[in-house]
């Protein structure tokens, strides 16, 4: 036996050796710099622990975070047309859409579903940045107006999650027409007297401003999130003036009587109860039904209803 080889070699080797880690454990804040261990910051809902930065999360993280037991289901959209305009820049628009779904492991930018928040019935919708800035499609006009039909089919108020980087230039004048046909679900519900609350997260811009995202018959907003048509750059370049510190972003919004409420993110389940119990008339939730639940590692999505 070769004590050397055997014994001393191995022992070397594992005291010098680079153990693989992988990269995606740590986060590091855009805010504060704080490096972030990625359950730690899970278990906050995407809120840097150190100065309160509400980053990006997914449509599934929010909608594991706020249903009930994270359990909800998902409602069917309509499939558009993949390419209407044959557009393409550097890249094929259909090249585009297969890469976003790579990453986000989504079909599109916006998804619909159903569920119980602290057994209140709801039909909710999100945005997903992450897939293409979060832009304005036809899928996403499908998406608004699939949930606001199931919203009235089922009698239930409809909360919408934007975020958003506008209009998706990739489908040029159908994109914009996503405008009226949004703004004509939102009056579905307005006619059935149920509620619409739009919650307002980091960023949204342009189009989508304008149009779904700023009809709600309640208007919250996550911390300092940005919200405008036009950017403060592109006004500054505009008007060629200074605009004021935190112009735009939703505390100066609030505090200009634009939006009604600006809820930090672990408050938000427990507010769009409250709102919607008033708007509805039903008693107030009971204490523990307002707790928050306890969430599974994975978002727990039933089959897909049409």
């Amino acid at each position: 036996m070769n004590w050397i080889s055997n014994y001393v070699r191995p022992k070397i080797n594992s005291l010098f050796s680079r153990r693989e880690v992988p990269e995606n454990l740590w986060t590091k804040c855009p805010e504060c710099g704080t490096m972030l261990f990625h359950r730690e910051l899970a278990q906050n809902q995407n809120v840097c622990t150190s100065c309160d930065h509400h980053m990006a999360i997914s449509p599934r993280d929010r909608f594991n975070a706020l249903f009930d037991g994270g359990i909800f289901t998902e409602v069917k959209v309509p499939e558009p047309l993949t390419d209407p305009l044959h557009f393409r820049d550097q890249k094929k628009y259909p090249d585009r859409l297969k890469t976003a779904q790579k990453t986000t492991g989504e079909k599109e930018a916006m998804l619909v579903v159903e569920g119980e928040v602290a057994r209140t019935p709801i039909v909710a919708v999100a945005q997903d940045f992450s897939f293409m800035a979060g832009s304005m499609g036809m899928y996403v006009g499908n998406a608004i107006i699939a949930a606001a039909q199931r919203a009235v089919e089922m009698k239930r108020p409809m909360v919408l999650f934007s975020a958003a980087g506008g209009a998706r230039m990739q489908e040029g004048i159908l994109s914009l027409m996503q405008m009226p046909r949004t703004t004509v679900a939102v009056q579905m519900l307005r006619e059935a007297g149920l509620p619409y609350i739009v919650v307002l997260t980091h960023p949204t811009t342009g189009g989508v401003t304008a149009s779904y995202a700023m009809l709600g018959d309640v208007q919250i907003a996550e911390p300092n999130a940005l919200i405008c048509f036009a950017g403060p750059r592109v006004i500054e370049q505009t008007i060629r003036e200074k605009l004021p510190e935190g112009f735009q972003r939703a505390e100066y919004l609030l505090d200009h009587g634009m939006l009604d409420r600006v809820t930090h993110r672990k408050n938000l389940r427990e507010e769009l109860v409250t709102i919607i119990r008033l708007l509805t008339g039903q008693p107030p939730a009971i204490k523990g039904e307002l707790t928050a639940q306890t969430v599974p590692e994975a978002p727990i999505a039933l089959e897909a209803k049409a």
